[in-house]
């Protein structure tokens, strides 16, 4: 785990992003101490094993580590762990450098069409045959491995592929007469772009074939680690490899091997000079939490933020990779975005969990949403019971930090951005100047650009989509008026439930508004103005503004506005 930059006031390097171990220690670069996690995964005995963990955790770093330690290719570069804890015991100086190790990454295999993928990982393992050209040496390999060790190469068909880490392992097992420990690291990079991108079930084909010959039936592995963000259904790539155990980010196994405890990063904002800004960071960048363990940070943000000498962002949370969250929680249904709703104005929500992601259920389970966001960092637990008979775990979930508070404003942001963004800033200026003529105006040029975007899921239908657009309504509503504005909807007040409610933190400045949206009905409404006329009257007969009133405010102060929808067209009234 390092960070990035040189500190010049304690003269202290650290790099941002070198994920290699050996560079690291060869440069005397900053470094917290996770070798312990060497020992506690040899002795775990464990032949396969998978550990998720959110992105920019050091999971490369780590499993660099592990290269670095077990690797023949590494013998006799014990000065790589000199004073780190790992070398503190004599049984495990013994190990290092003593196995044929394999190791790959998954993590740059993104690609729009399966023929790029499958390009992709032969190309990665073209290279690791590449490297091991040593094999090709003297008389181990027969005529027919050589031919078929040359054959290797990106242009290799997906059923060639897929075994090729297994012969590469019986090569090196029979070279070095020793098992092989099989590292690979990002493995569920490539089944996210296959989900993304339209080629799942071509992708889960290959990944079957992969998995089951390199990690199940093959006589030459020692031990096989594999990392990623997600822990994919069972059914989807595992379903051979009943050898697998799993660490997820539930687990309290290695919570503290990935990521920074609050003493090790307090530590390291002493050694750099910011010690000032201890609390300043818990709130920021803390929050992440690994089974029992709470307070684990974020190393890419922590780095960033010390490489900048103390300047706050999202550091962690603007490092790519946000695209599946953007579009799941965008097209997300009703549920998806009244409880973001609540995740941003700093409450939780309550949710049964399924930790292996059913990549097929996204689009239509709220359920597979949050477990997703949970793994992938930008949920953390809050608590979590057993309830009911069986005896079933809830969880209580909240937005992780305020990295990620703020990363989800911005996300919120860029759906009224573009062609919308104009208009979406002067229907706000018009709301607050209490104009109706100009709110219509630009209300309907908001809705007419932006109601598809909320409505383009695969289980999306017309009947939800004006729900759709209101709840990301809301959500933009909320973020742009954040500091001005308490905006609640869907709450309890009177004798109902408003739709949207804001309420001014400077009563002097700035008027109440209890909004009601209602989609046109037209076996039992004219036309719109009627609609309109129907929102007004469930506003006054349900006294929705009683929760108002009951806080002072003069009912010439509360604003009341009906917005009708029919298919893209709005019509606002008061």
């Amino acid at each position: 785990m390092l960070i990035g930059g040189v500190i010049m006031e304690c003269k202290i390097l650290v790099n941002v992003g070198v994920q290699r171990f050996d560079r690291i220690r060869e440069q005397n670069a900053f470094y917290i101490d996770k070798t312990d996690f060497i020992r506690e995964w040899w002795d775990s005995g464990t032949d396969v094993m998978l550990i998720t963990r959110p992105r920019r955790f050091g999971k490369t770093l780590n499993m660099s580590m592990l290269e670095c330690f077990f690797s023949c290719r590494y013998k006799d570069r014990g000065d790589l762990f000199e004073g780190l804890s790992i070398w503190s015991e004599e049984k495990y100086r013994q190990l290092q450098g003593t196995f044929p190790v394999i190791f790959l990454s998954f993590a740059n295999i993104k690609a729009t069409k399966y023929e790029d993928m499958e390009y992709k990982i032969s190309k990665v393992i073209a290279e690791l045959y590449e490297q091991n050209n040593y094999l090709l040496e003297g008389n181990l390999l027969s005529k027919k491995e050589r031919d078929y060790y040359e054959s290797v190469s990106p242009q290799m068909k997906g059923a060639v592929a897929s075994g090729a880490v297994h012969s590469m392992a019986n090569f090196m097992r029979r070279y070095y007469d020793k098992e092989v420990i099989i590292i690979l690291d990002e493995y569920d990079t490539p089944m996210q772009e296959a989900w993304i991108s339209g080629y799942w079930d071509e992708a889960v084909e290959f990944f079957r074939g992969f998995f089951n010959s390199t990690f199940k039936t093959n006589p030459y592995l020692k031990r096989g680690l594999i990392t990623g963000i997600t822990r994919i259904s069972k059914e989807s790539i595992f379903s051979d490899l009943n050898n697998l155990m799993v660490i997820t980010t539930t687990s309290s196994q290695y919570a503290t091997a990935f990521g920074f405890t609050e003493e090790e990063v307090f530590k390291a904002l002493d050694d750099t000079g910011l010690g000032e800004e201890k609390q300043g960071v818990k709130a920021w960048y803390d929050g992440f939490t690994f089974g029992s363990y709470s307070d684990i940070y974020n190393p890419w943000s922590i780095a960033s933020f010390i490489y900048r000498g103390g300047e706050y962002d999202t550091y962690w949370a603007d490092t790519s990779g946000n695209g599946l969250v953007n579009s799941l929680i965008r097209q997300g249904n009703v549920a998806v975005k009244s409880a973001m709703e609540d995740l941003l104005a700093g409450r939780t929500l309550t949710t049964e969990l399924n930790e292996q992601i059913v990549f097929s259920q996204l689009d239509g389970s709220t359920g597979a949403v949050w477990s997703l966001l949970l793994a992938t960092g930008y949920l953390k637990v809050v608590k979590y019971e057993r309830v009911g008979e069986r005896k079933k775990k809830v969880y209580t979930l909240a937005l992780t930090n305020m990295e990620v508070a703020s990363m989800f404003e911005n996300m919120v942001k860029g759906w009224f951005g573009g062609e919308n963004e104009t208009a979406y800033n002067d229907f706000i200026k018009a709301l607050l100047i209490n104009d109706v003529d100009a709110m219509n105006e630009f209300m309907n040029e908001i809705a007419l650009l932006s109601f598809s975007s909320f409505d383009t899921a695969k289980s999306a239908s017309l009947k939800d989509a004006p729900e759709r657009f209101y709840h990301g309504f809301v959500l933009g509503l909320m973020v742009e008026l954040d500091g001005r504005f308490q905006i609640t909807s869907n709450r309890e007040s009177g004798f109902g439930r408003y739709d949207i409610m804001l309420i001014p933190k400077d009563r002097e400045k700035d008027c109440a508004y209890i909004i009601e949206f209602k989609v046109h009905k037209p076996m039992r409404e004219k036309d719109l103005a009627q609609t309109v006329a129907n929102a007004l009257n469930q506003i006054e007969e349900k006294l929705y503004e009683a929760k108002l009133v009951a806080d002072g405010f003069a009912p010439e102060n509360i604003r009341k506005y009906g917005f009708a929808f029919m298919g893209k067209e709005c019509l606002i009234g008061s």
